[in-house]
């Protein structure tokens, strides 16, 4: 059993922020990690994006998030020279890719500019990582820094808020023994 806690942050005036953490539901609460954190993920991303057009944000070790892709005929962009987005993979491939690279950080973000390419967020995702979104996220529906490694998830978002998530969450998290709760 599992515990995912969802609750507001407080990352400043400028920004609305939900935070995710996943744990082992005993006494130590200890991050989940390996494929069935990645199988809790791959749906908590999916359902919070519902209907949105998204995509994961990769700007470090692209080499390797290159490679793995073309093995497993996984669609990808180049975004410049520093960055790639895939664009919402299917369950099976989004659950191993965040199998593959849960120690990294990355990002995704759901909204219509995903579609036509945001360039200027794209530099910066090169250049800056995942606080390049701090700039940008009041233009999509959400923008989110996955640190899987800690077990966390982070929305950034104006249309978002922690009993959203649950609510989207809720229906695709059923029968995987995973609690989800609002922290008090």
């Amino acid at each position: 059993m599992y515990l995912l806690d969802v609750e507001p942050l407080d990352l400043g005036p400028d920004v609305r922020a939900v935070g995710l953490e996943l744990t082992e539901a005993d006494e130590n609460r200890e991050p989940v990690r390996g494929p069935e954190a990645a199988r809790v993920w791959s749906r908590v991303l999916r359902a919070t994006a519902a209907d949105e057009i998204w995509a994961l944000d990769f700007f470090s070790h692209l080499d390797r998030v290159r490679e793995y892709c073309n093995q497993h005929q996984v669609k990808y962009r180049e975004a410049g020279t520093r960055s790639i987005v895939i664009p919402a993979p299917d369950l099976p491939a989004l659950e191993s890719l965040l199998n593959r690279f849960q120690g990294e950080t990355f990002g995704a973000r759901a909204g219509a500019l995903v579609a036509q390419g945001d360039a200027v967020l794209e530099g910066e995702l090169a250049r800056r990582g995942a606080d390049a979104y701090h700039a940008a996220f009041q233009n999509y529906f959400f923008c989110a820094v996955c640190g899987f490694e800690d077990a966390s998830l982070v929305f950034l978002s104006q249309k978002l808020w922690a009993s959203e998530v649950i609510r989207r969450v809720r229906p695709a998290l059923e029968g995987q023994d995973v609690e989800i709760r609002l922290p008090s």
